[in-house]
């Protein structure tokens, strides 16, 4: 269990105790003790100066304002490579280098995923002009420490995965093998998330709100189980599962209230 807590100021206060509890209500189990990000500020810095004595990283002093007419792509603004010749300014970000050689790997469900860097999305920040570490190098350093063989999350996550790619390429870790699963949606289409007012996991009948979402994942539960404990659902669950009913599937529709939700 890695709580990712590398951006305090989007943190908020008692939100990790909130999931570490409700994962446990849920029947969620893990080996060993929590650990946190945070914790790997060394780790991650000395990933950076790997990137740096190689000549792939570099300082970028460009302001939001100053790429405002840059293009556009499905990931947000392309960084038009302002910086890569140098920068002047003392307050700056750092960038990792990139090209246009695709990046290619093949998704669990999804199929074979291809991007090229540089002009899909630009050369990335690996750590922030506040001097905060970015999500992308984090989280590649984490698994590499960890010792991740599988990545299994959101296709909402699908863009972010070339880009780490390319960072275990340059430091020279392994790839893990992914699985880009469907995300959940509501009734206007939009993934359920805080910015769209989704409310938090309900913490009251947890073994019934699992079998809904056993449904929701299109494993077809019996309808005995609505009323059963947690460990039968997930008993249930271990035995019956197959991923492979969502290949190709890119969005679910929200659960269903059942009987006693």
């Amino acid at each position: 269990m890695r709580v990712e807590d590398i951006d305090p100021p989007r943190e908020q206060p008692g939100a990790t105790d909130e999931i570490l509890k409700a994962l446990d209500v849920y029947g969620f189990e893990w080996d060993g003790p929590v650990t946190y990000q945070s914790a790997s500020r060394d780790a991650h810095e000395a990933a950076i100066q790997v990137l740096r004595e190689a000549g792939k990283a570099y300082p970028c002093g460009c302001s939001r304002r100053d790429l405002a007419d840059a293009r556009r792509g499905s990931l947000g603004i392309i960084y038009p490579g302002t910086c890569r010749q140098g920068c002047s300014t003392s307050e700056f970000a750092l960038r990792v280098l990139t090209d246009d050689d695709p990046i290619t790997f093949e998704d669990r469900l999804q199929g074979v995923q291809s991007q090229a860097l540089e002009s899909e999305s630009g050369d990335f920040v690996i750590l922030r002009r506040d001097t905060l570490i970015a999500y992308q190098l984090a989280v590649v350093v984490d698994d590499h420490l960890q010792g991740i063989t599988d990545i299994v999350r959101g296709i909402d996550l699908m863009d972010s995965t070339p880009r780490q790619i390319w960072l275990q390429m340059l430091l020279g870790y392994g790839m893990p093998d992914y699985c880009h699963v469907p995300v959940v949606i509501n009734d206007r289409g939009q993934k359920l998330s805080k910015s769209h007012g989704a409310s938090g996991v309900p913490l009251e009948k947890p073994a019934a709100w699992l079998f809904a979402a056993l449904e929701t994942l299109r494993l077809e539960p019996p309808e005995e189980l609505v009323g059963a404990d947690v460990s039968d659902i997930w008993a249930w669950a271990a035995e019956n599962w197959d991923i492979t009913v969502l290949t190709g599937v890119t969005t679910l529709d929200s659960p269903h209230p059942y009987p006693g939700l």
